[in-house]
């Protein structure tokens, strides 16, 4: 097998996934709910939801941070560390990856989250308010820092190659695992612990993106409110979680004998220079960066055979989306299938990108294409093949994940089988 891909670069390979989500806090529980089609959306239970417009979330239920955390380590990071803890210690579990003195300089870890540890924030502000400076912990800022969760992974794995963090709002992940593969292809490291992990279902968040009008307030049809393309939705929901892949260098992979579920071939950035949470109408950013995806990859819009689409449920970015792939794909658009996660966990925001990924992966491997549910009622501008309600079993041989975020920031990652 060539090691190195069409331009002559060392080629990267998914080893290991961990999911944790509103549907499944392992990637199997994860997996068997999306093709289910099992929405993990409810009412918000983290704080009295009930003078704010929207009142629904996707939260993570019955996760036990003592499974992967010492108590004491609880207690000095916010949620959102814990997630990624979690997902790091299943994926590099199930890769078989040891980390050892002899290599630990070739592993490295590049975990984002979009907003890091707000929850901490509002609750040390009433700590301060309430009680003075002085009863601050002193874990305050570590515990909250987005590159907190790259940090306490590297620690607890003793991976000491690169030790890196990407923030760009909702393309958080996607960029993290682009930027963690062209470490590997120019050789930095051999492999990576790559993705995104967010928690952010409290009071500012909620309030603050229903002040922009971008949550829905379906509040009394909680499991049918995240309904991407079809016509009645109505905005996102928020949702948390993590999404982290391990990583690793094809021939490294093949010699330890390690499972390989897809190669990450392509990665994809651009700009809208547009607006400051908005695309533009045309769809232009969201397009190029599926053309530089492919362009990386080295491959043509004809090769791709699904799309796991950013898919949020707004009702601008849905039209915006489909545009897109419509410019991309052109006459053959309405023959590739798309599907959005999101309609089953929400938005997880940073970590959306990490566990599509993760999902698109699982998809090349396993031959089955998971659903948007809650697509009922076609919209006449969103028209192309958004595998509805039902999962899918065919092969893919190579697909893409979209992630865009505010400030104008896309990212895309082709995957394809090996």
């Amino acid at each position: 097998m060539d090691h190195l891909d069409a331009r002559g670069r060392r080629r990267v390979v998914v080893t290991g996934i961990g999911l944790v989500s509103p549907v499944g806090l392992t990637r199997e529980e994860n997996w068997g709910a999306l093709l289910a089609g099992r929405s993990g959306i409810g009412p918000i239970t983290r704080f009295d939801a009930s003078d704010y417009a929207c009142r629904i979330a996707g939260e993570v239920k019955g996760f036990a941070p003592a499974l992967f955390l010492d108590r004491k380590e609880i207690k000095k990071f916010d949620t959102f560390v814990h997630y990624a803890v979690a997902a790091a210690k299943e994926a590099l579990a199930e890769s078989g990856l040891a980390i050892t003195e002899e290599n630990a300089e070739a592993v490295g870890v590049c975990v984002g989250s979009g907003i890091g540890g707000l929850p901490l924030i509002e609750e040390t502000h009433k700590v301060l308010l309430e009680k003075g400076p002085r009863r601050i912990s002193p874990f305050f800022i570590p515990g909250l820092i987005a590159n907190m969760s790259s940090g306490l992974i590297s620690i607890l794995t003793g991976a000491k190659g690169p030790n890196t963090a990407t923030v760009t709002a909702c393309a958080t992940s996607a960029h993290a695992i682009g930027d963690a593969v062209n470490i590997i292809r120019r050789g930095d490291a051999d492999a990576m612990i790559s993705g995104g992990t967010e928690a952010v279902v409290s009071p500012l968040a909620v309030g603050g993106f229903a002040a922009m009008r971008a949550l829905s307030t379906r509040n009394d049809d909680p499991a049918a409110a995240s309904r991407p393309w079809d016509r009645d939705r109505d905005g996102f929901v928020l949702g948390e979680g993590a999404g982290i892949l391990v990583l690793e260098e094809l021939g490294h992979a093949i010699r330890r004998g390690a499972a390989i579920y897809a190669e990450v071939a392509g990665y994809g950035m651009s700009g809208d220079a547009h607006h400051i949470s908005a695309p533009s109408d045309d769809g232009d950013g969201p397009f190029r960066v599926m053309r530089n995806a492919l362009k990386d990859a080295a491959m043509e819009p004809g090769e791709v055979g699904y799309v796991n689409a950013h898919g949020t449920s707004t009702p601008h970015g849905d039209r915006i989306e489909t545009i897109a792939l419509k410019r991309l794909f052109g006459e053959g658009a309405r023959n590739v299938p798309v599907s959005s996660t999101k309609s089953m966990t929400g938005h997880l925001l940073g970590a959306a990108g990490g566990y599509e990924a993760g999902v698109l992966a699982l998809a090349i491997r396993r031959g089955v294409l998971p659903p948007t549910v809650n697509y009922t009622t076609p919209d006449p501008e969103c028209d192309l093949d958004y595998t509805p309600n039902v999962a899918r079993e065919t092969r893919v041989r190579a697909g893409l994940s979209n992630s865009f975020g505010f400030g104008g920031t896309n990212a895309c990652l082709v995957m394809r089988a090996v």
